[in-house]
């Protein structure tokens, strides 16, 4: 009997999201990002996303918006062998420039004020930071995220 062997062009996914956003518009703008550097979807934890105007592509056509009550409700429904990366400011995270990215993963943000919490953190099976003793804007440090990736993969 012959085995076919599939191939696909591009191995693995990812996708992006935020921890109880407070700025509906880095949503929109996080959005427009992840369709221009080819995330598979983006997500929301904690507060749901209302439309922006920073979403000036219209990414909500391109790319899906999956909405998640907390950390145990996205764990319950990523995807077979995803890995989830925690992005923080913390002495376990890797630093991003010494980063491989895993081929399927999803990648978690936390809100400017707050950033992850400690069970957050507890729950990624990576977490990496970026350079700076000062957090960014959440959709800044999600783009330079996916830009690595970009370039990385």
């Amino acid at each position: 009997m012959a085995r076919l062997k599939q191939t696909y062009p591009q191995d693995g996914f990812f996708g992006i999201g935020i921890v109880n956003q407070k700025d509906p518009e880095n949503i929109g703008t996080l959005w427009r990002s992840a369709y221009i550097l080819g995330a598979s979807f983006i997500f929301t934890l904690g507060s749901k996303y209302k439309k922006q105007t920073s979403d000036v592509v219209n990414a909500w056509q391109k790319i899906p918006l999956f909405h998640y009550q907390d950390i145990d409700d996205l764990i319950a429904h990523l995807p077979y062998d995803t890995q989830l990366v925690g992005v923080e400011l913390d002495d376990k995270a890797v630093d991003i420039g010494k980063f491989q990215h895993p081929h399927r993963c999803v990648y978690l943000l936390g809100n400017e004020q707050s950033g992850l919490t400690r069970e957050v953190m507890d729950k990624c099976h990576r977490l990496i930071k970026l350079p700076g003793d000062y957090s960014l804007n959440v959709s800044v440090a999600g783009s330079i995220v996916l830009y690595d990736r970009l370039n990385k993969i």
